[in-house]
């Protein structure tokens, strides 16, 4: 029996993508999670993942082809089925002996430019020993950004979003004292590469209210809401040049903080490298965009749909705040929730952000 692998959707933006390069050759066994080709989108050149077990049969779709996302680009079939047809002629597989390859792999050889004398013209073992040493083909490099046709893609998401979902929006200053000492004390044995940063803080906090709140996490599709199975929250991040995408943070409510600090990083050098993986981009339940120092005091983000909330956290500010009967200068931030009316309404929108101060209150439970 075979599956069809097809043209995923990569977000609301996203109508059609560009096949790049293949990642996997027919033949090739395939395991869920694996990456098996490189997609071009307005949001760069994405991995595309594969959700099922088997073998790589047939490639429908030549390298360099646009087509709309669901169009299936390759089958898959059960490891124990025979193969189908001949694939595409620009991918057809290179015939070689098992014992070929690893011995080419140990030696760092391209097993494309040793002519084969085994049956079909397959490479053999004596056909890698005989061959002089010949550099393996570099990967092809992602892609550059088309900044202007991202900024088209968001801009159409960003409409619609706002033409179709009734936006409610509500805002709360939050005190940051607590939190900020207690990132100070923790910061001050570390080296750089490993010192938090208050969006992990932010992230977390945010992830463990939405617990209490899962009418916010979730997917409004075909009229009614579908909450997440997860929290998967996903991290706006600024592209050079112009430019946003918000790769997940898979699971954001479990784990420390040092293996959420560790995930911010990853999917942050990723992203503006242009290698981030499709699930990344497909699987946010809610979203956060923080501004960090550079930013405005506030934001009043767009929902992302199908999503149904967002929260934005802008600048950290010093503001005069009382403290136990007296004004002291404290670090603030405001934060935003951008809510869906079809889902959610201010009261529960409210307890969302109640929550997130009160987390933020007691870092070292975070």
């Amino acid at each position: 029996m075979s599956t069809e692998f097809r043209m995923p959707s990569l977000g609301a933006d996203m109508e059609a993508g560009t096949l790049v390069h293949w990642l996997k050759a027919p033949g090739d066994r395939v395991r869920r999670g694996e990456g098996v080709a490189v997609v071009e989108t307005q949001k760069g050149a994405i991995e595309v993942e594969i959700f099922t077990d088997g073998i790589l049969d047939r490639q429908l779709v030549a390298p360099g082809t646009t087509v709309p996302v669901g169009t299936p680009l390759a089958l898959i079939r059960d490891g124990g089925e025979e193969p189908a047809a001949p694939s595409l002629p620009p991918s057809a597989p290179l015939r070689a002996t098992p014992g070929a390859r690893r011995l080419a792999a140990a030696r760092k050889l391209d097993l494309a430019g040793i002519a084969g004398s085994g049956p079909g013209g397959a490479v053999t073992e004596h056909d890698v020993e005989a061959a002089p040493p010949v550099p393996r083909r570099a990967a092809p490099a992602p892609p550059a950004l088309d900044l202007a046709a991202m900024r088209q893609a968001m801009a159409a998401a960003m409409a619609r979003a706002k033409r179709e979902i009734p936006h409610y929006y509500l805002t709360a200053t939050l005190d940051l004292g607590r939190a900020r000492a207690w990132l100070g004390a923790a910061n001050q044995a570390r080296p750089p590469e490993r010192r938090l940063l208050m969006a992990a803080l932010l992230v977390k906090a945010a992830a463990l209210a939405v617990r209490r709140s899962p009418e916010m996490n979730g997917a409004f599709l075909d009229g009614a809401f579908r909450p997440g199975a997860a929290i998967h929250v996903g991290f706006a991040v600024a592209v050079r040049g112009g430019g946003l995408v918000a790769p997940a943070l898979h699971d954001a409510d479990k784990g420390t903080l040092d293996e959420l600090m560790a995930g911010l990083r990853d999917v942050a050098a990723r992203a503006r490298a242009g290698t981030l993986r499709s699930s990344e981009l497909a699987d946010p339940t809610i979203t956060v965009t923080s501004l960090g120092d550079g930013g405005a005091e506030a934001v009043l983000p767009i929902i992302t749909p199908p999503q149904v909330a967002v929260l934005g956290f802008g600048r950290e500010t010093v503001r005069p705040w009382v403290v136990a009967g007296a004004v002291a200068a404290r670090p603030t931030v405001v934060a935003a929730l951008a809510g869906d009316h079809r889902v959610s309404d201010g009261h529960r929108g409210s307890r969302l952000l109640a929550e997130i101060d009160r987390l933020l209150q007691r870092p070292e439970e975070l």
